[in-house]
């Protein structure tokens, strides 16, 4: 009898859910996580509870045939960028078994600060040194988080001796690493990581007294972390894990087919990139003026990226307070009630003179700009009216940023388009079209986690395995 053909398994651990896909079998399950979490410090933290997104995890894997994850080879791993959770070493979670087999739980974690977080202001961000990196720093980035807390609770690090993202912790876990590994791509979302030397900032760092142990060692994007050091649900041990990867990467990864593609993608925030030539290096410093921003991709080029904050969760506002407005009256009306009327709604309107600036949110190179409407007549006040131009705005926002003009001097030819709010929005849609005038092609099988499995495929190929963090430089200052 012949063997099975080996499987690759895809995990995005997202903002608002997980997602776990199967290759080649094609089996995918998502799970909400629900895991936001109040702030001990007030209405600007923003926490998730690890438990919960790791509980989706195994709620995800547990759908699956035990026959399927037994093929399991191979795991790429992605999820959130810019947030960091701390951990103990050797103390971090507790294997456990169920009817569906070994499966892990954290154990003595902080909660992990998102990307969305916004406890340091921009007093505070300029109270710090300047990175040495093409990346600028902002609220919400690993190593700023880090800062808040030597600075406001100093005495909170010293219960921990290791940091990363919540996909840097499951790799970790999975492969028993007594340090956390981190790809370029997740370090460069930290800030104070320099993508041209491959090194973490450490003599400005220490000099400033940073808790540099806590930092994880680098690894390239695409090579192995490590293996499964058990038996998870079904996946053997041995199985290779990746080394965590950026969502964003990893989503564009999945639909990008030419290098004349741009991707735009709306989920909770909005990202529309191109790919830069493969020649490109990004500038030594960072334009702190400008919206674009670069990130490393994969087989070292980068992709030139306008990241805006504001996306789906402008809308999600939106409709939260619609609800409240209604629940004030005595009445009550669902949530998800209420988004498909208001879409309904707008698709009546089509060129309102209402004039909404979305940025409820700041964008990273300018926090201090918030949103404002503008243009209001006694007779575009409807939902319908609003509701469009509220997501001309969001659209309109993305074009400031990166251009028609930018777009074709880079030679792209074509857009994909992808992401939650996105394929639930016809309006949103339509914007996107008038907007920007390129042949464009909707994708409903783009996800993080899809192209995490198949940045194991295809890119570990050609990655070593001995090539993880053995061939970054020993500069990083603690190697």
């Amino acid at each position: 009898m012949a063997p099975a053909p080996s499987a690759v398994l895809g995990i995005d651990l997202g903002t608002t859910s997980v997602k776990v896909v199967l290759l080649p079998a094609g089996y995918s399950e998502v799970r909400s996580t629900q895991a936001q979490v109040p702030s001990l410090i007030g209405p600007q933290g923003r926490e998730q509870d690890a438990r919960k997104i790791i509980r989706a995890l195994n709620e995800c894997l547990s759908t699956f045939p035990r026959q399927q994850l037994q093929n399991v080879t191979r795991i790429g791993v992605s999820g959130q960028m810019h947030g960091v959770m701390f951990w103990q070493t050797g103390q971090a979670c507790q294997w456990t078994q169920n009817v569906n087999g070994p499966m892990f739980e954290p154990k003595e974690v902080i909660h992990l600060v998102t990307w969305e977080d916004g406890r340091c202001s921009k007093e505070f961000l300029a109270s710090l040194p300047q990175p040495w990196s093409h990346q600028g720093l902002a609220t919400g980035f690993g190593c700023a988080t880090i800062y808040w807390f030597m600075k406001n609770s100093p005495d909170f690090l010293k219960q921990y001796n290791a940091a990363g993202t919540i996909h840097d912790y499951v790799v970790a876990m999975l492969c028993g690493l007594k340090r956390p590994l981190m790809s370029v791509q997740n370090a460069a979302s930290w800030g104070y990581f320099n993508c041209r030397s491959k090194c973490w900032n450490a003599d400005i760092l220490k000099e400033s007294g940073f808790p540099i142990s806590l930092l994880p060692e680098i690894a390239k994007p695409g090579s192995n972390a490590g293996i499964t050091s058990y038996e998870w649900f079904s996946i053997p041990s041995g199985a290779d894990v990746g080394v965590g990867l950026g969502d964003f990467q990893c989503s564009v990864y999945s639909c990008m087919n030419d290098t004349k593609d741009a991707v735009l993608n709306i989920g909770t925030s909005a990202q529309l990139t191109f790919s830069m030539p493969s020649e490109f290096e990004p500038p030594e410093t960072p334009d702190c003026h400008s919206a674009l921003a670069y990130f490393p991709y994969f087989d070292g080029k980068y992709l030139a990226v306008a990241a805006s904050l504001n996306g789906g969760n402008v809308l999600a506002i939106f409709v939260k307070m619609v609800s409240e407005w209604i629940a004030e009256l005595g009445l009550g009306i669902p949530d998800s009630t209420i988004y498909t009327q208001m879409i309904q709604a707008a698709l009546r309107q089509s060129s309102p003179t209402l004039i909404v600036k979305p940025t409820i949110f700041g964008e990273r190179n300018a926090s201090d700009h918030l949103a404002s409407v503008s243009n209001i007549t006694t007779t575009q006040l409807s939902l319908g009216h609003v509701t469009r131009a509220l997501c001309r705005g969001i659209v309109q926002n993305l074009h400031s940023m990166m251009s028609v003009q930018l777009l074709r001097e880079s030679g792209v030819k074509r857009i994909v388009g992808s992401g939650s709010a996105l394929s639930r929005n016809e309006v949103l849609r339509q914007e996107v079209e008038m907007a920007f005038p390129f042949p464009i092609v909707y994708m409903n099988d783009v996800s993080s986690a899809l192209g995490a499995a198949r940045v194991m495929l295809y890119q570990s190929q050609f990655v070593p395995k001995e090539e993880t963090k053995g061939d970054i430089p020993a500069s990083l200052g603690f190697l």
